[in-house]
């Protein structure tokens, strides 16, 4: 069985912190893993206006988000300028990439794209997409190969400009298996790599689920291979890069034990014919654990 590891950045601190943290965890391993990098300005204080989104409160309250996430980093956009991610830390991208690791394109603006992207047209979505990958290149001098949608939000406009990119595949729903993606007309041919797991903070805190608990359901969930052959993992610089990086590592520790292969996303496409996976719909929905609607893989076509 392969699990990709896919790791979103959503912020400065986690950029600067959690990833050094997870990049040097991972190589005392001899595991490499996608990170997927928001390369613009940090206005995580922007989502503090989500506080009337029925089940943020509760998802706030379980996750202990100013932990988490620092109250400096709370404050960006607010009461502090929103620092850009890019230009303030090449270094810790470029050492990513060094290390092994693939980079990719998670946003240019992480909560501005999150709150705004299912209703905005082409135009809107387009300068995003294009401002991050011009960010993506200006660090890395090549183009990116993957894309990731920041809080699994999108619209049908992403998918055609992820065609116009050429890009190899996305992650940008989640789902059980790799698919083509269809959404308001548009048929896609970029692949989808769906994350297939439920994320650490979708679990902790629900029913009274403790951390250690949440690691447990994860490797009852991986106990066997997915009819698919592979799982995608999500995880968090500013979660299992920090505070919860004993457990998570934990969880690396016991998937390999298990003889699972933890794969980069890259590698899982390696091994897909994109011209012979099935094709899909795409629609928003809800999740247990996550508050709002998100992207998700629907019925085959």
């Amino acid at each position: 069985m392969q699990i990709a590891l896919k790791v979103d950045v959503d912020t400065y601190r986690g950029t600067l912190e959690g990833v050094p943290a997870l990049v040097a965890d991972l190589g005392r391993r001899g595991v490499t893993a996608s990170f997927y990098f928001s390369l613009g300005p940090d206005h995580t204080g922007w989502a503090l206006r989500r506080v009337f989104r029925p089940g943020f409160l509760q998802k706030v309250q379980r996750t202990s988000v100013v932990s988490h996430y620092g109250l400096k980093t709370l404050l960006y956009g607010v009461l502090l300028p929103g620092p850009h991610i890019a230009r303030r830390a090449p270094e810790v991208l470029r050492a990513t990439r060094a290390a092994g690791h693939e980079t990719g394109i998670h946003c240019y603006d992480h909560v501005y794209w999150q709150d705004n992207v299912a209703r905005r047209d082409r135009a809107w979505t387009e300068r995003q997409v294009r401002l991050a990958a011009q960010a993506y290149r200006e660090v890395f001098g090549d183009s990116a190969r993957g894309h990731c949608a920041a809080g699994w939000q999108l619209n049908a406009e992403l998918f055609a400009l992820e065609d116009a990119l050429g890009l190899d595949y996305a992650s940008d729903t989640r789902g059980s298996h790799p698919f083509r993606p269809s959404m308001g007309g548009i048929d896609a041919a970029c692949p989808q790599l769906p994350t297939t797991l439920p994320t650490l903070d979708e679990l902790v805190g629900v029913d009274g689920m403790t951390v250690d608990g949440a690691i447990d359901r994860l490797l009852d969930l991986t106990a066997a291979p997915p009819a698919a052959g592979a799982h995608v993992f999500t995880l968090h610089a500013e979660l299992e890069g920090q505070r919860l990086r004993a457990p998570f590592m934990r969880l690396v520790d016991t998937w390999r034990s298990r003889g699972a292969e933890l794969v980069t996303l890259a590698r899982l496409r390696a091994g897909l014919d994109p011209a012979r996976l099935p094709r899909h719909a795409v629609e928003f929905g809800e999740l247990p654990g996550r508050s709002g609607t998100l992207a998700l893989q629907g019925a085959a076509l």
